[in-house]
This record gives structure tokens, sequence and C-alpha cells, in this order.
């Protein structure tokens, strides 16, 4: 069981959203310290954080960041891009944005940190995915969330052996920035960090944080019809 109380944890992205709600929480739940990254560090807005600058397709950036965080025990790939490019009408430019961050990103992140949360004595890594990892419909965003939902399968069997159990977290709309276009029922970043927190400490492979996430993993056993009415007819 990984305990996050007297943890060290680094949060990407972690200046909004689910990343400042993960910060709180895991100084509420007894982290020693906590880093948090993001582009602009004076964005960090908790005053116990160690604001890091980080831009995460930068790999100097990464290796800036891991050599200044060697004490870290915990690692959680959080930080995302959203730009849902059309692959037929986009530029391929903005596809490749969009898996440079959401894809390479958190596996620059994953390689800098691994060697040093083995040397610490193991500890855990999770990676934020969503529930259009299993579903298509949003272009790229989903193409790299869907590769980031593999990356972590095939992270799980290689850290394994390194001390370092991994968890991936899958979330359907949450009450975000990110969203805030999107008129459908949403999950606080509160309860998404809380979740999230829980299936760490408890070496959980998957945690699924709302109703949405639950029903569409149960529905890919079904014809494609069901996932993608659009096919039907």
């Amino acid at each position: 069981m990984t305990a996050i109380a007297g943890s060290t944890v680094l949060v990407t992205g972690g200046s909004r959203g689910i990343g400042r709600a993960l910060v709180e929480a895991l100084y509420a739940r007894g982290a020693k310290k906590v880093y948090a990254t993001a582009r602009d560090p004076r964005t960090i807005t908790h005053p116990g954080a160690v604001a890091l600058p980080l831009e995460l397709t930068d790999p100097a950036a990464v290796a800036a960041a891991a050599a200044q965080a060697q004490d870290v025990t915990i690692l959680i790939n959080n930080a995302a891009g959203a730009v849902e490019a059309s692959f037929l009408t986009s530029p391929v430019d903005d596809i490749r944005r969009e898996f440079d961050t959401n894809f390479y990103g958190p596996l620059l992140m994953t390689q800098a940190f691994a060697p040093v949360i083995e040397a610490n004595g193991g500890g855990h890594l999770l990676n934020v995915h969503s529930v259009l990892s299993w579903v298509a419909l949003a272009g790229s965003y989903s193409a790299s969330k869907a590769a980031l939902w593999s990356q972590t399968n095939s992270l799980r069997l290689e850290l394994k052996p390194r001390g370092i159990t991994v968890t991936g977290l899958h979330v359907g709309y949450v009450d975000t920035d990110l969203a805030a276009h999107i008129d459908a029922p949403k999950t606080s970043p509160e309860s998404v960090a809380e979740q999230a927190l829980d299936g760490i400490e408890a070496d959980a492979y998957e945690v699924l944080a709302d109703e949405l996430s639950h029903q569409v993993k149960a529905g890919l056993t079904a014809d494609l019809a069901v996932l993608y009415p659009q096919l039907a007819g």
C-alpha cells in the first residue's frame, strides 16, 4: 500500500482545476512536500507547495525539474491540453501538439522520475486519463488519451519490478475551465482529487471517478454501434 502521509509528491499542472485540488488534498492527507508545476510558477497558489516552472513538452525543462526534485516518491501526471483537432481537416501540427502534451509529456516525466522514485525506495505513478480514452468523440484529444491509457498499462508492467505502482485515473466532465463550454453534469475537482488519492493509497490499477466513466467502460464489450449511435442506420 502506498502511504501519502509523509510522502513527497510532484503534480504537473498544479495551478488550477484537478491539479490544484490534488495539491490541496495531498497536504490535507499529510504529504510532507508537494511540488506543483506550471508554465508560470507564479500561478501556484497553495502556500505550502513548492512551485516549479515546467514546459511539459521540453525535455530540458523536464530534466531540470527532475534534478531539483530528487526526493519525489509519488508522481502525478495531471497536466494536459485539449486541441480536439479533426483528423481530416486540421493541420497535422495541431494533432502533433496534442500528442506532445498528452502522451509524450507524461512519458518524459515518467522516464525522468522513475529512477528518482526507485532510488527513494519505490513509490507510485498516477496518470490522469479521460473517459475519452475509451470513446473517440474528440478527435486528436481522444486519440492522445487512448495512447496515454495504453502507455499507462505498459508502464504498470515495466515499473512493478522497480517498486513503483501505477494507477490510471479516468473521469468524464469535470467542473474546470477545460469543460466550461460543455452543458452536462460535471464532477467537482475536489471529488476527483479525493478519489485519485484513495486509489493511490489502495494501489488501485484504475480509478473511475464518475458514473459516465463506469458506464463507458462497461460498454466496451458491446457492439460498436452502442458506443457510436451514429453508425446505426
